[in-house]
């Protein structure tokens, strides 16, 4: 059996006969939230511990017909709410390139085992960016797919009309290998051109992440600036009420002691929030998506960085900003792709993103082809320990 220290399995499959496909000799890991027939579909909670799937997800049993090998079952923030992977009911997940460190929520698990090569790739789930966060923080490729492109069959969801599953990979080949199975890709064109945001939205970014995105845009050439009618901050509290208002219902029965401290009093901001102030993060919330999709419909794709900072230790508090960037995919409905755009002076990855249109995905991933090549910033890590003071 591979050995796991970083801590990013949570349950191995047993071996099962390999179909022939264009996945046939790939492992994949699947995170905990994914059903995977036999084994334990926990959502990395205490309350579905002895949960055990009866079919695949529809996602999985597309992977196993393309050949794919099912590997086990990938560690995740519980109820996947949460910036770390630091699991209270099944551990600390660690970041392959730095230990201590986090791998980036919650598809902690996914981009841990994919960049420790514990997997050829790996399904995560992103609701404002918990695919492609990791991706970033643990230097490999992340895929959200359009909400509407993926089947949620099989899903333990977080909010419904955010939640998307995809894939996570040490390449783009493979990363697009994966989404293709999984979801539906469209061949439509996109308009040419590319946009991002002047000032970074006013997004307090790390000097290493300013540095890899003015890498990447420089390798695309002419970008456009353009705006949002709201702060990226406002926009990424409005989708954190509106998931957390989704699980206050969807747990409203469960005992509490089943879920932890951390996770009640992110789900008690859901009914704490006056009926005014969540009718203005809906219309937040609609203006946003409205922009998003009017800025790549005019521009084709959106860049911008992955996530604002690299990964911080499990010890520090998680930075609120962390999701500003990523949201915006998932409050518009967009297909969104990272990549690996460089590292910090210690040695942390930093990543850019693309978002495009549906139905657009081959353009998406012909772009994302063209920038990576130019970066060719992909570096495997070597496992290193926290430094010691």
């Amino acid at each position: 059996m591979t050995l796991d220290p970083v801590n990013a399995f949570v349950e191995r499959a047993p071996d099962a006969p390999i179909g022939s496909g264009s996945l046939t000799g790939i492992t994949i890991g699947v995170k905990a939230n994914i059903a995977v027939a036999g084994l334990h579909w926990t959502a990395g909670m205490a309350l579905f511990r002895d949960r055990i799937a009866s079919e695949d997800a529809e996602v999985v049993a597309r992977l196993r017909a393309a050949g794919a090998s099912i590997t086990g079952i990938l560690n995740m923030e519980e109820a996947a709410l949460g910036a770390k992977t630091d699991n209270p009911w099944f551990g600390a997940t660690h970041n392959p390139h730095r230990m201590g460190h986090t791998p980036g929520g919650s598809s902690g698990g996914s981009g841990a085992a994919v960049a420790a090569k514990l997997c050829d790739a790996a399904l995560g789930t992103d609701t404002m960016g918990s695919i492609r966060i990791p991706a970033a923080y643990c230097g490999v490729y992340g895929f959200k797919p359009a909400p509407g492109s993926v089947s949620q069959t099989g899903l333990e969801l977080a909010e419904p009309g955010f939640d998307a599953i995809g894939p996570l990979a040490r390449s783009l080949e493979l990363l697009e290998q994966v989404a293709r199975v999984i979801s539906d890709f469209g061949d439509a064109p996109a308009a040419p051109g590319c946009a991002t945001f002047a000032d970074l939205g006013g997004v307090a970014c790390e000097s290493s992440v300013i540095s890899g995105f003015e890498t990447a845009r420089s390798a695309i050439g002419d970008v456009a600036h353009v705006a949002l009618p709201h702060p990226l901050s406002r926009v990424r509290f409005a989708g954190f009420i509106k998931t957390v208002r989704f699980m206050a219902e969807h747990f409203a029965e469960a005992d509490p002691a089943l879920l932890s401290d951390h996770l009640r009093r992110l789900i008690a901001y859901g009914p704490r929030r006056a009926e005014a102030d969540w009718a203005e993060d809906q219309r937040v919330l609609a203006e946003t998506a409205d922009a998003v999709r009017a800025i790549v419909a005019d521009h084709g794709t959106l860049v911008l960085p992955t996530a604002p900072q690299t990964a911080f230790t499990h010890s520090a508090t998680a930075p609120a900003n962390q999701a500003d960037f990523t949201c915006l995919a998932n409050v518009a409905g967009l297909p969104a792709l990272a990549l690996p755009a460089g590292f910090s002076a210690d040695g942390l990855p930093v990543g850019v993103q693309l978002i495009g249109a549906p139905g657009s995905e081959d353009a998406l991933f012909a772009r994302a082809r063209a920038l990576d090549a130019a970066l060719a910033a992909y570096r495997p890590p070597t496992l290193a320990k926290e430094p010691v003071p």
